[in-house]
Formats: structure tokens, sequence, C-alpha cells
């Protein structure tokens, strides 16, 4: 039984208490994709992709569980936005077909995440951007009470990252990493926007408003 279908109804409910962190995702995403075509892999019940859409000249946002679809498509969703069931890793867009490419809160998820990566390097444009914010965890692999918690309720991640990790995998799977933000929450969040870097074979294996002071880099 995938988990996520049976969350689907109430992820959306759930996520309010990130609400910093999906302000930020709204507003910063939003930004890059002026008038840019993007493609959304698990979207989950669409709150990035909607809150993007208007921005954006074309949004294709796609999630692996069906029930996630259904709930995105009862929502009022812009009329340039589309939404199917797709597996991040098993593709059908044609080579170079998006500007952008968001996968938020899904690659540690993922049991083959560089396969997911494989297949967002095929379909992004030469000159196109990957944003990949993702749910990390504190050195030490000490969980909080709100992962402890998703653990109990069956939720868990294949992959536990920290900071240090997260960056390290997307940089050796070919990707240069332009911009990073670490974003405080119940789980704290690096956002990342990453551009094509040399490529590589894949390899197989704070503050009080919320956003931590440093953590912006340019590369």
């Amino acid at each position: 039984m995938n988990i996520w279908n049976v969350f689907a109804p109430v992820y959306e409910f759930s996520m309010r208490t990130q609400k910093n962190i999906y302000d930020f995702l709204y507003a910063r995403i939003a930004e890059v994709a002026k008038g840019k075509d993007v493609l959304e892999l698990a979207t989950g019940p669409g709150m990035i992709a909607r809150h993007i859409a208007p921005a954006a000249k074309s949004v294709v946002a796609t999630d692996f569980a069906p029930k996630m679809i259904e709930t995105a498509l009862k929502a009022k969703n812009p009329d340039n936005l589309s939404f199917e069931v797709a597996d991040a890793t098993s593709l059908r867009f044609a080579d170079n077909s998006f500007d952008i490419v968001v996968i938020a809160n899904a690659l540690h998820i993922i049991p083959n995440p560089e396969k997911a990566l494989e297949e967002i390097r095929r379909v992004l444009k030469d000159d196109g951007m990957l944003i990949a914010p993702n749910f990390f965890f504190r050195e030490g692999g000490k969980k909080n009470l709100w992962q402890k918690f998703l653990s109990l309720v069956g939720i868990r991640f294949a992959h536990e990252w920290t900071e240090k990790e997260y960056k390290a995998f997307l940089e050796s799977n070919g990707w240069k990493i332009k911009m990073a933000r670490v974003i405080e929450g119940r789980i704290d969040l690096i956002y990342v926007e990453c551009i094509l870097g040399i490529q590589v074979p894949l390899i197989h294996s704070n503050n009080s408003g919320g956003v931590s002071n440093l953590c912006d880099t340019v590369a």
C-alpha cells in the first residue's frame, strides 16, 4: 500500500505547521519560475504548483500516488497548471522539455534518488535549473519529536541525510549548487537551486525568523 495515498486527504492540513517553510517556497520558486515551463515532481496535493503557476508560463505537476493527484484536482487550479500521475524515476517527457524542475521534500523518500536525478537531467534544458528543497536530519542523527511521530504513523525515509550529506549527494550526481538556504521548522529544510555541472557517473548508494542566518551561498 502506498502510504501517500492514505495521507493525501490530510497532507496539506498537516503541513500548516510548516507555514514559514512553505511561504518561503511559494515566494522564491514563483520568482524563479516567472515565464518558464516548469515540471514539478512529487507535487502531493499540488500546494507548490498552485502557488507558482500564476507566475510561470506553464506547470506540469506529477505525483506517484494517484490519491494525491485526485486531491490536487479538487482544488481551484490555474488554467496553465495540469496534473498527472507519474514515477519520478521514469518520466514520459521528451529530452530538454523544461526550464525548471522542482522536486520538494521527496528525494529522501525515493529508494533510488539517483535515478530520479538522471531523469530530471534528461528532461531539463541544458541551461535549466533544478530546485530541490529537502528536509534533513541534524548532525548526530538524533530525531526530534515530529520525526519520531512520522515514523510511528508509518512514514519512513529511505535516506536520512544531514544538510552537508544532502548537498554532497547532489554534487556527486553532477549538480552544481548555485544557491542554498536553511529554513528551520518542525523538520528543518535545506532549499537548493542547482544547475548542471560536470557530468559524472551516477553514484548509488537558526534564528527567530525561521530562516537560518546564513545559509545563502552563491557559486
